[in-house]
């Protein structure tokens, strides 16, 4: 299930997308409200207290640092597409290569603790979805073709799967695990709370995001 989900949770995404064409971006607003407060407090409630418990707290907030430093360089390239935002030109034909290789090195990031932490799976899930949603938004809407659109959603629900192998499998990442998951902590942190300051348009009081923020964090706690 870590290795299917995922993929279940992008491709059945774009599947919605195909088939429905939704409009609401208020629903999508929420959900993504959300996802965010899901994963922060999971990350919060789950990685951060074993990180800090198992190894040297000075080196694992630089590890965590690098990680918010790795997210922010990744949206240059992916336009802050991770959190919802795709501002690349619709009238572009060519495949997204940069959009692509960005949010695969951030998938792959965040597959790894799904190895040894199963309860960040869902958080995944519930950040990976509206994304997936958004993400396929943007590409049936754009100029680039269906095939290439279908390659691109299909390759890019593999990659968590893939960080989630990696983990398993090769010694490198197990010897280094701690670390690397501090390195995701600090990925989700950035992911994470720039959805919930932008789930405040204009600062302004949105009781329905509000509620829907504390669900997320409680139902984070309660796992």
């Amino acid at each position: 299930m870590n290795y299917l989900l995922p993929i279940l949770a992008v491709l059945f995404s774009f599947i919605f997308v195909y088939f429905t064409k939704p409009k609401n971006k208020e629903t999508f607003k929420l959900l993504l409200a959300f996802s965010g407060a899901f994963l922060l407090a999971l990350t919060v409630f789950e990685l951060l207290p074993e990180v800090y418990m198992d190894s040297n707290s000075k080196t694992v907030g630089v590890f965590i640092m690098l990680g918010i430093l790795l997210q922010i360089f990744l949206e240059f390239f992916s336009k802050g597409a991770e959190h919802g935002h795709v501002h690349l030109d619709p009238e572009n034909k060519e495949f997204p290569w940069t959009l692509f290789i960005s949010l695969s090195i951030h998938s792959v990031l965040e597959g790894i603790p799904i190895e040894s932490h199963h309860n960040i799976l869902y958080g995944i899930l519930v950040h990976k979805i509206p994304i997936a949603i958004i993400l396929s938004i943007f590409l049936l809407a754009s100029k680039i073709k269906l095939i290439p659109s279908i390659l691109f959603i299909g390759l890019f629900s593999l990659m968590t799967a893939f960080g989630t192998f990696m983990a398993a499998n090769f010694d490198f990442i197990q010897t280094y695990a701690l670390y690397l998951n501090a390195l995701v902590i600090g990925v989700f942190l950035h992911i994470s709370t720039v959805i919930l300051f932008e789930s405040s348009e204009h600062h302004k009081f949105n009781l329905r995001k509000l509620l829907v923020i504390i669900l997320g964090i409680a139902i984070a706690y309660v796992f």
